[in-house]
């Protein structure tokens, strides 16, 4: 009777035991996946920040989501990437073309509300050089996290509706808006100020942009 109870001790301490060191390597394996993940969003978070640095972005925001107003818009843009284009002299940094931006702001806004005005239309419109904040967005085959980021942003009317961005600089607002087709230049820009690492993560779209989503609802 002894015997049989002390076999029956030992053999609940054996199993309590097997549960412990199953316990502890759980506890393990989840320790060491929340230090991955932390470590990882801290690299990601690092990156936006250098990438944000390194681009100025494009961002024209519709008075509504009518038909018109959303056609509208993509008037408005065209005009402005047509102005910059012919008034605009090359620039080698973001910061700069930022620079030249702000100082020829009342007439990127002029070209817009003429823009506007030639439609038929008589929204006020408003255009600056400032820091918004984008949500992570796949273009051209590269995905920007989510993050704050300098833009040049042109608001028409209530600037309710969708809106439309692009990448000012380097120069990344689709040749063919068919076919989402970025200048080849502008990669190689973005590339040559990127580190090897960042620029994978930028270009290599599906898993960058799972991992952004998820770090960015912890």
């Amino acid at each position: 009777m002894e015997g049989s109870y002390i076999q029956t001790m030992r053999k609940r301490e054996r199993n309590m035991a097997r549960i412990i060191l199953f316990l502890a390597a759980g506890i393990s394996v989840l320790l060491t996946m929340i230090l991955c993940r932390r470590a990882d969003a801290a690299a990601q978070a690092e990156m936006q920040a250098h990438l944000a640095q390194e681009v100025l972005r494009f961002h024209v925001l519709a008075n509504s989501d009518s038909d018109a107003d959303q056609a509208l818009k993509l008037k408005v843009r065209d005009s402005v990437l047509g102005f910059l284009e012919e008034a605009m002299p090359e620039m080698d940094d973001a910061s700069r073309t930022a620079a030249w931006m702000r100082e020829h702001i009342d007439e990127i806004e002029a070209v817009s509300r003429e823009t506007v005005a030639a439609e038929g239309a008589d929204y006020p419109v408003s255009a600056a050089v400032t820091t918004c904040w984008f949500p992570d967005r796949t273009y051209g085959g590269l995905t920007f996290p989510a993050g704050n980021y300098e833009a040049l942003r042109v608001e028409i009317g209530a600037a309710e509706g969708h809106n439309w961005w692009c990448v000012l600089y380097p120069g990344l607002c689709f040749l063919d808006s068919a076919n989402a087709v970025v200048p080849e230049e502008g990669r190689e820009k973005l590339k040559n100020v990127l580190t090897e690492e960042e620029y994978s993560r930028i270009t290599a779209t599906s898993d960058f942009k799972v991992s952004w989503f998820f770090w960015q609802r912890k």
